[in-house]
């Protein structure tokens, strides 16, 4: 096998961010692609195989550019960088890194991280009504929740409406205690806390009272009209198919809507069929309406979640072969 050899420039102050700690970002990039990568005197000589070389050499370009750009490379950053390497994809982090919503109140730009992150991103931007599907850390409810926030502060919609079903782990709102408020609270905290961070509490509760922002069990939507409003419906999987029709038919002039759910994580009924999973084969052809997919590439969280995700794919996927092979077995033998 031939051996290629790179050289790559890495400016001193950009090394540290870049290299990671105790160079844990460039052993990642040793392993992914079976390649030795040495330092010295600002330059990065990376030797190994024509293909691994190549790729390692494009994903330290890619890595170099972020940090001059002010970006703090993470683990998370170096694995989704090693991921587009080794697809062969057009896509850059830099490309990705472009696409500003906002910031949060400490100043923290909120951008999409992934390709699958932007595209559903850009979906929310040019349709009137977006389904994000995919696992935990992808993004849905936070991205969606910075895409209302920057269209109510530039005008574009004069209120901002989150729902969610009140139907976890098969608990009833009656049997808990407290008020109605202290019984809902729970269900609608993880839609607070994107609030919180992105608009700030203080903010939050005056745009709250004015009843500019609402926040409130998928129950309390029958029978309205909602116009010139941007409304997330969070955790759709938990919605039957009557709910989720009588959402959407709740629909005004001037409003733009995003579904977000985890087709792996109901809590309903063992016999019941999702609204989520109705929605996708009834609606999946109307021009206006789109339908992203997520996958465990655009988790964003700790890499162990990624990982976790993953296994747990793999293991439903041989679970359904299994299945499909047991019924052809029982089929035959009939």
């Amino acid at each position: 096998m031939s051996v290629t050899e790179h050289t790559l420039e890495v400016p001193a102050q950009h090394e540290q961010n870049v290299f990671g700690q105790f160079d844990g970002h460039l052993k990642k990039l040793e392993q992914a692609f079976d390649v030795t990568m040495v330092e010295r005197n600002g330059q990065l000589k990376i030797i190994g195989g024509q293909q691994g070389a190549d790729c390692a050499c494009r994903v330290m370009e890619e890595l170099v550019k972020s940090s001059m750009r002010g970006n703090v490379i993470n683990e998370q950053q170096v694995d989704y960088a090693i991921t587009l390497a080794k697809e062969h994809s057009r896509g850059t982090l830099e490309e990705i890194d472009k696409d500003l919503i906002c910031h949060t109140v400490q100043g923290k730009p909120v951008r999409p991280k992934t390709l699958g992150q932007k595209r559903y991103v850009d979906a929310i931007r040019e349709k009137m009504i977006v389904f994000g599907i995919g696992p935990a850390g992808t993004g849905k409810t936070y991205l969606a929740m910075a895409m209302a926030i920057q269209a109510f502060k530039a005008n574009q919609v004069s209120r901002i409406i989150l729902t969610r079903p009140a139907i976890e782990a098969g608990e009833k709102l009656g049997f808990l205690p407290g008020d109605l408020q202290s019984k809902v609270d729970p269900y609608l905290r993880p839609l607070y806390d994107a609030l919180y961070q992105i608009m700030g509490v203080d903010s939050f509760l005056k745009n709250m009272e004015k009843g500019l922002i609402e926040v409130a069990p998928l129950a309390y939507m029958r029978g309205r009209t909602l116009d010139n409003a941007f409304i997330i419906l969070d955790e759709a999987q938990n919605t039957t198919p009557a709910q989720m029709k009588m959402f959407l038919t709740r629909i005004g002039f001037g409003s733009k809507v995003i579904v977000t759910g985890d087709a792996s994580q109901k809590d309903l009924p063992a016999d019941a069929v999702s609204g989520l999973d109705m929605a996708k084969r009834v609606l999946g052809r109307i021009e206006d309406i789109a339908f992203c997919e997520l996958s465990s590439k655009d988790v964003v969280r700790h890499p162990l979640v990624q990982q976790i995700v993953q296994a747990y794919e793999k293991y439903e996927k041989r679970t359904m072969r299994e299945t499909s092979r047991r019924s052809g077995e029982r089929r035959r033998q009939n």
